[in-house]
């Protein structure tokens, strides 16, 4: 278990702008979460990670942006309708209502009172709404829980127009809501959340190949987000607990605050969902393969991720403190291309003009270039150096006096604390 707190990455998260409650002003809204200006260049750059590692990177992969608003009979073919459920209690003394699953023992964790608790009951976790101008049965939707049926709805438009040699994978990432009965852990558990999904459309006698390399795949996009080898395992989930519809899963799993929780999973998902739909929308699903007969519903692969449970992971093992100069410092390890600002650029004292112009230039220069890139002249250099290692800043670049005789500034390394001096043409 990380010895990172929860409530160190929740404070740290609201005082530098990362992540604040959702709905705050008003008393805050259960299970939403609101992300301030660089927890959404840290989100983004994240999604944009796993975009070019598993989708512009790749010739087998081809992205789609589904609809949130569906058809409802796709979620009754799903079998979402019937059975997305989780297990409700209610206690009788303060009306508290919890998941049964979550519970320890019969007390109940809002009131303290012994006993309260009903039978459970299931509880369908969809959002229900109205499309149309008419309140009934006819104009009933949901919003989506998962964005891998959006995929799977897809699969034939890409194949006509596309027709892809098998293996092939069709990724999507966008919002996703459940109305989870005890949202939880932070941005761990929510009721609107974002997913970044891929189904992966394979033989039926080749699937094991595919599941091997796109787990090679997912441990190797795991490392390039800095979590370390030792935090993330694999559990092999077992026949009772998987799926209905899977024949073998993966739950990677990560020494989170809040414990070893499941991070992102991969499930051989067979051809339930293609099938689905071929007998219930009456829509043939078959691939051909190229120059032959042989016809077969594809088997698919799912590798699934939750974005917010990344983001977590990432902010879990960044999180670093130490003591520089008798005083402890804060500060998020993370890697380059996933810090929200990647230079912040200061002049040594913001009350010389000559030293603000020049810093100035050097601030639109590598602006024009980056765009994550900070201007930070509050304070002392001290104050800014600490307030930059707070969110991940890899590099300060300072402007002093020696700047305006030989265009060197002053560069810092966030992780090393170590300064040097450069060319400003040598500053990439």
């Amino acid at each position: 278990m990380s010895e990172v707190k929860l409530e160190d990455i929740v404070s740290l998260a609201k005082r530098r702008g990362f992540i604040y409650q959702g709905s705050e002003v008003y008393g805050g809204l259960s299970g939403t979460w609101d992300y301030g200006p660089l927890g959404v260049s840290l989100k983004r750059n994240i999604m944009n990670a796993w975009w070019q590692t598993f989708v512009d990177s790749r010739d087998d992969m081809y992205g789609v942006d589904a609809a949130i608003l569906m058809n409802p009979n796709v979620w009754k073919a799903s079998g979402h309708v019937d059975t997305f459920t989780d297990p409700l209690v209610e206690c009788s003394n303060c009306k508290g209502r919890f998941r049964a699953d979550h519970l320890e023992g019969d007390k109940c964790p809002n009131c303290g009172k012994t006993g309260t608790f009903g039978e459970a009951r299931q509880f369908n976790m969809m959002f229900k709404t109205n499309v149309g101008p008419v309140d009934d049965d006819k104009s009933i939707s949901y919003l989506r829980p998962e964005t891998a049926q959006g995929i799977f709805i897809n699969y034939k438009n890409v194949l006509d127009s596309f027709y892809p040699d098998l293996p092939f994978g069709i990724a999507q990432m966008g919002k996703a809501f459940r109305n989870e009965i005890s949202p939880r852990d932070f941005i761990f558990r929510s009721r609107e959340f974002e997913q970044m999904e891929i189904e992966y459309f394979v033989q039926p006698d080749k699937w094991q190949e595919s599941f091997d390399a796109l787990l090679a795949d997912i441990h190797e996009f795991l490392k390039s987000l800095g979590l370390p080898a030792e935090s993330i395992h694999e559990l092999e989930v077992p026949d009772d607990d998987r799926a209905h519809y899977s024949k073998r899963t993966i739950d990677i799993e990560y020494d989170f605050p809040i414990g070893r929780e499941e991070l992102l999973g991969l499930a051989y998902r067979t051809d339930f969902d293609l099938k689905n739909i071929q007998d219930n929308a009456g829509k043939n699903m078959e691939y051909t393969i190229k120059g032959t007969n042989d016809k077969f519903i594809p088997h698919v692969i799912e590798p699934s991720f939750g974005v917010e449970r990344m983001i977590m992971a990432v902010l879990t093992s960044a999180y670093r403190e130490d003591e520089q100069n008798g005083e402890k410092r804060i500060y998020l390890a993370l890697p380059e291309h996933l810090a929200p600002v990647k230079y912040a650029v200061s002049p040594l004292l913001k009350n010389k003009p000559e030293l603000v112009a020049k810093a100035r230039e050097v601030y639109d220069a590598l602006k024009k270039k980056h765009g994550n890139v900070m201007w930070d002249d509050n304070g002392n250099i001290g104050k800014r150096y600490r307030r930059q290692d707070e969110i991940g800043t890899p590099y300060c670049v300072v402007i002093d006096f020696e700047t305006l005789d030989d265009d060197t500034v002053t560069i810092r390394d966030r992780d090393t604390t170590e300064q040097k001096r450069i060319a400003i043409t040598d500053l990439e």
